[in-house]
């Protein structure tokens, strides 16, 4: 016998038809494969309606089926279209003519296959034979047995003994029902006396119960002398004792055969007495672990046997009276099972031999049956190339007759196994079975298999060539997987066209296939963690890059907690797939938490990433909420057990409480804690009916309360407090008027509440007086004008008082004063501010709270108009007490008459006797307008008008010019001229230099000193015939019209700032250096230099009588090099002092408060500066 050489076959291709060990593309002719068929055996059940033997195979051609019935040929009644191949069904009615064992064949022109046995069983309905049982008569200690013989029927099957009434019959040692479900006494007592034992059959598969006939026991006494009487005699002596015997099993020897992993069940009833004990032992070993003892001892069990539990085992059953034995012989045998796997179909070449072994084993040993297309097969039948040894079957030099469906099967008393061979025996050249021009797409960086699915025999020789080139693809990515090609990590020059080629002795073959690697799809902003809270919208963006050629294909797909989420609007009406892959949920709740994860995906790949959405949302209401006193009945502890908090934090717990008396229905807050304490103590008032509730905050806002506790009554108390807020005044002169901010109704801690009102007069010897009263007022009338009194105020009820009161003064009605400061002086510090003091009118006069004075003054006259009466008047208040007060805002140079009062609450008292004083002159205003004109060479001619305001008798103006350098604009010269004539209002300036630029200032003067200046700039002509040039094109001049309208504008400005500070009060400026025929007149406004840059602030005196704001004329330092202006000219000389409306300095109104002191302070300056010092202060008395 020479070697047999198998082939193998390379083949890839999804639709295989598939035998033991051989997959044949159905594109190639081939006989029948069993792919499918029942495996028996099949039980009918009674309300099955059909039973449906399947049966499918796959062959080229098509198979054909045959059936056959224990061993027959068979037609089935029904053949059902709903299933494939030779599939058939049986109706459940008469079904009991269909039982037996069926057999299916497949067969086409190559070969025929076939199906192990498949059994059906139809059972029929358990049911006990009708019968007359005679009752069981037997003497005491005598066994008995009662036959049960229950009816075959669909296994699991149980059985019951129980009596009419359906008690279960009591079993234990002496009484225990055997596996043949037969009812065994060892011995019988007169209690088992009974007409109604019955046996019972329970069929759980097919519900069923089934009952026997009832059977009836008689146990006879023994009387003295052993002879037997009836059971009704009650004299009876000790029974006999009995040697054991077995009641089952018979004999003294059983053997017991079963497959291995069945389990055992070995069985020994005695029967004697006294009741025999039973004991098992396994013969030279002992028992398995997994050894159980059942019903009493009497049965062995042990379950899934293998080989090791064979052998002998021994039972013994024993009394005091002897003992009893039998013996098992366990034998475990095995049905046939293939030794390692059936037999494998092959597919070989002509002139081959072929070996077909069926390793099988069982016990005993399977016989092994051969057939060939499902007939039985014998080697002599000529053939010189067929033999069988044993377990295997040889071709020698096989051909292509020898093709066909082999079958092995083997079989022992315990069954059979079949396995069908396909043996094909030819020579063919490759058959490529992949379509050819095949395109592939895959992404960079993945791996793709280009199929090449090849049929042939001999196997071929496959290799793949790349664009038409003769050069083998290989590499470290390149892999023969199968005979397709597997490339690895595909890169974009992995594109182009391929080609199997597949070759053998018989020929060869080729196709190509077309390779596209396209760009990876990939997440570029994948979405984020978010914390959001609940009720608001959720957005989770997911956006993707993909290969344009797979935008059509390509989809974002979201999947919550690994669910994808449907974003139809019927399912998911919250859910939106919006542009750019983004997730949109509305209205988020708690059942939105969990993990996102958004997929972009094409045909070919997909990218994901993955966010967590957590919810945050108002923390649930607490639960358990009780109540535990402490100390007292008022003093309770509330304790809770929090709810979720829903991801956020708890902040703080509020407890709120209602009570049913005053505002039943409405909760209040009571106490807060903190979010990491569960308990609260509270004091609760008294005589309420309380009810508690508490809810707990986090940053998303409050939760909903907790279920309320029961109802908390606190016993009635005292009041624990008294009013507060006592108010005490005095509307009229001679009343006092109490009142006070009542208890709240729950403050009341129990009926008949009321108020203890007492008063007395403060600093004399007085008795309190004491009235009690409901309200939360009282008024005590004829009482002496602004007297001072003491007041306390007790709450009390039905159970007692409250605290002890605190004590509070007040004062009875007020009235206007009745005197007037006296010794009123006026000191004049500068031409707008006073210094005013005097003497405080008595305190008994002012009969109430000193409220302040009133400063009262009345500019008569101006002394640059003396003749012209003025009435103007104006007040100042200064609240609380004081002797002396700052008057700012006079005019200067003026005649003026002041008065005092002081006031109270009720009103003012009457005026002081009126003090003249006079302002002294100060410096004028700023010119309001200067003009350059009619420019020479060396002159030039200055117009201006005089001051609106020269705030004294004007002596004339100062004229200063200085030459600039226009290159870097600094001074290089300057002069300055003193023009004497009040009226002057023009000046020619003579010995300019030709073609020169000049700056000029100009500043009106009084004898107090000289105001502000007011700059101008004009050039000079360069030359003599320019200058007629000027002149005849002067108006022409650009410099002409600039000129004009700068003046224009300063006009209106200067309009303007008049206009304001003549409604507000203007501002004085400090005085100029003086000229060379002033400098010793104004000598001494020296001093004032050093206070030039202080300025007072009245307010914040504090209205201090010994201190008060010094007020100096301003002087300000020349420019070096004799200029008075930088070289800008931008700025102004000298401050200015406020000269505002007297709202600025205080306030007419006047508020107090409850004990009468005032309230309105009067402003400070909102202006500050130096002013011009007279020579020297000059007091004024009245």
């Amino acid at each position: 016998m020479g070697l047999v050489g198998s082939l193998q076959l390379v083949l890839l291709l999804a639709s295989t038809s598939t035998a033991a060990g051989l997959n044949i593309p159905l594109e190639v002719e081939q006989p029948p494969t069993i792919i499918t068929h029942t495996s028996g055996p099949i039980v009918a059940l009674p309300f099955d309606n059909t039973i449906t033997i399947r049966c499918e195979a796959r062959g080229n051609p098509p198979p054909e089926y045959r059936w056959t019935k224990d061993g027959e040929d068979f037609v089935p009644p029904y053949v059902t279209t709903d299933h494939p191949g030779g599939t058939f069904e049986l109706h459940n009615k008469g079904l009991q003519a269909f039982q037996g064992k069926y057999r299916c064949y497949a067969s086409n022109e190559l070969g025929t296959a076939m199906t192990e046995e498949i059994e059906l069983r139809v059972p029929s309905m358990p049911k006990f034979p009708k019968e007359f049982n005679f009752p069981v008569v037997v003497k005491e200690g005598e066994p008995i047995v009662l036959e049960c013989n229950p009816p075959e029927g669909m296994a699991p099957r149980q059985i019951y003994w129980m009596s009419s009434d359906l008690k279960h019959i009591e079993q234990d040692e002496r009484v225990s029902m055997g596996i043949d479900g037969n009812l065994y006494f060892s011995n019988a007592l007169q209690n088992d006396s009974r007409a109604d034992y019955c046996c019972f059959a329970h069929f759980s598969k097919i519900r069923t119960i089934v009952q026997k006939t009832q059977m009836a026991v008689v146990v006879k006494s023994l009387k003295p002398g052993n002879e037997s009487t009836d059971a009704a005699d009650n004299a009876t002596q000790a029974r006999p004792a009995r040697r054991p015997s077995l009641l089952l099993p018979s004999g003294v020897q059983t053997e017991k055969v079963l497959l291995k992993g069945e389990n055992l069940q070995l069985e020994c009833i005695p029967q004697g007495y006294p009741t025999p004990t039973v004991k098992w032992m396994k013969m030279g070993d002992k028992l398995p672990l997994r050894t159980q003892l059942n019903n009493f001892g009497k049965l062995l069990f042990i379950s899934s046997v293998d080989e090791s539990d064979g052998g002998k085992y021994m039972c013994k059953g024993q009394n005091p009276a002897g003992e009893v034995v039998h013996y098992f012989d366990v034998i475990v045998e095995d049905p046939p099972k293939w030794e390692t796997e059936p037999p494998q179909s092959q597919l070989t070449v002509i002139g081959t031999d072929v070996h077909i072994k069926c390793s099988v084993s069982g016990k005993p040993p399977p016989d092994i049956t051969w057939r060939r297309n499902g007939d039985l097969f014998r080697d002599d039948l000529g053939s010189n190339n067929k033999q069988v040894f044993d377990d295997t079957l040889v071709f020698l030099n096989a051909g292509a007759q020898d093709s066909a469906v082999y079958q092995c099967e083997a079989s022992n008393t315990h069954g059979s196994i079949l396995a069908n061979v396909n043996v094909m025996v030819m020579n063919m050249a490759p058959r490529i079975l992949t379509r050819d021009f095949q395109e592939y797409a895959v992404v960079r960086g993945k791996d793709v298999v280009m199929n090449c699915s090849v049929f042939s025999s001999p196997p071929p020789n496959i290799s793949w060539v790349k664009d038409e080139t003769l050069e083998i693809v290989k590499g470290e990515r390149f892999s023969d997987f199968g005979g397709s090609l597997k490339i690895f990590s595909a890169e974009k020059s992995d594109s182009g066209k391929y080609f199997c080629v597949a070759s053998n002795t018989e020929g060869n073959s080729s196709v190509a296939a077309i390779l596209d690697v396209k760009d990876s799809t990939k997440i570029v902003h994948p979405p984020q963690d978010m914390r959001i809270i609940s009720g608001t919208t959720a957005q989770l963006t997911c956006q993707a890059e993909v290969d344009k050629s797979l935008r059509d294909a390509f989809e974002v797909v979201w999947r919550k907690d690994g669910e994808e989420i449907p974003l139809s609007s019927e399912e998911n009406p919250r859910f939106f797939h919006v542009s750019d892959g983004m997730l949109q949920i509305m209205s988020v709740n708690l059942d939105d938490q969990g993990s996102y994860m958004c997929i972009a995906r094409t045909i070919l790949d997909e990218d994901n990433a993955t966010a967590l959405l957590t919810v945050l949302d108002v923390p649930d209401a607490p639960k358990n909420l009780e109540i535990l006193e402490l100390k007292s009945q008022r003093n309770v502890c509330l304790s809770w057990v929090p709810g979720s908090d829903h991801n956020s934090s708890v902040t703080e717990f509020i407890v709120e409480y209602e009570e049913s008396q005053w505002e039943p229905g409405r909760w209040k807050e009571l106490k807060k804690v903190a979010g990491n304490q569960a308990t609260a103590e509270v004091a609760l008032q008294g005589d309420l009916n309380y009810q508690f509730r508490v809810y707990a905050v986090n940053v998303v806002g409050p939760g909903p309360p907790s279920e309320p506790t029961e109802r908390y009554k606190t016993p009635p108390a005292a009041p624990e407090k008294n009013p507060e807020n006592i108010k005490i005044q005095g509307p009229l002169p001679h009343q006092l008027d109490i009142s006070w901010e009542p208890l709240l109704p729950m403050e009341h801690n129990g009926p008949g509440l009321e108020y203890k009102v007492s008063y007395r007069k403060l600093g004399v010897e007085d008795v309190w007086k004491e009235h009690l009263v409901k309200r939360h007022s009282f008024v005590v009338r004829n009482t002496s004008t602004f007297i001072p009194f003491e007041i306390k105020i007790q709450s009390r009820n039905s159970h007692g008082w409250g605290p002890d009161p605190k004590v509070v003064t007040g004062y009875s009605g007020e009235d206007v004063p009745t005197a007037a400061p006296r010794d009123v002086a006026v000191e004049v510090i500068n031409t707008t501010v006073l210094r005013v003091s005097w003497t405080p009118a008595p305190p008994a006069t002012v009969r109430g709270h000193l409220g302040g004075y009133d400063v009262h003054w009345l500019r008569k006259r101006s002394w640059l108009e003396p003749n012209k009466i003025l009435d103007d008047r104006k007040t100042l208040s200064f609240p609380g007490k004081r002797t002396l007060a700052i008057v700012p805002g006079l005019e200067p140079f003026s005649e003026y008459m002041l008065t005092v009062n002081v006031f109270n609450k009720k009103g003012n008292g009457p005026n002081s006797d009126p003090v003249t004083f006079n302002t002294p002159e100060g410096a004028p205003e700023q010119v309001p307008i200067l003009t350059a004109s009619n420019a020479q060479k060396d002159s030039v001619l200055l117009v201006w008008a005089p001051p609106r305001e020269t705030n004294g008798i004007l002596t004339g103006y100062l004229l200063q010019h200085h030459l600039v350098n226009e290159t870097t604009l600094e001074v290089v010269v300057s002069q300055e001229t003193n023009i004497t004539g009040a009226d002057t209002t023009q000046w020619q300036l003579w010995g300019l230099e030709e073609g020169s630029l000049y700056r000029f200032h100009l500043q009106a003067c009084t004898r107090a000193g000289c105001g502000p200046p007011l700059a101008q700039e004009s050039r000079t002509p360069p030359t003599a015939a320019s200058t007629g040039a000027q002149r005849s094109n002067f108006l022409t001049h650009g410099w002409f019209i600039g000129t004009m309208c700068a003046v224009a504008l300063l006009t209106l400005v200067a309009l303007m700032a008049c206009f304001v500070r003549r409604n507000q009060g203007g501002k004085y400026a400090g005085t100029p250096p003086p000229s060379s025929t002033q400098r010793q007149d104004m000598f001494s406004m020296e001093k004032v230099k050093e206070r030039e840059d202080r300025h007072c602030d009245v307010e914040s005196q504090g209205m201090n009588d010994d201190t008060f704001c010094e007020y100096s004329d301003g002087e300000e330092k020349p420019l070096k090099g004799g200029s008075l202006l930088s070289l800008t000219g931008d700025e102004a000389l000298g401050d200015s002092v406020s000269r505002d409306s007297m709202a600025d300095y205080g306030n007419v109104g006047r508020e107090f408060n409850e004990d009468g002191s005032f309230i309105g302070e009067y402003s400070g300056f909102t202006h500050r500066g130096s002013v011009s010092e007279p020579s020297g202060p000059q007091p004024v008395t009245a």
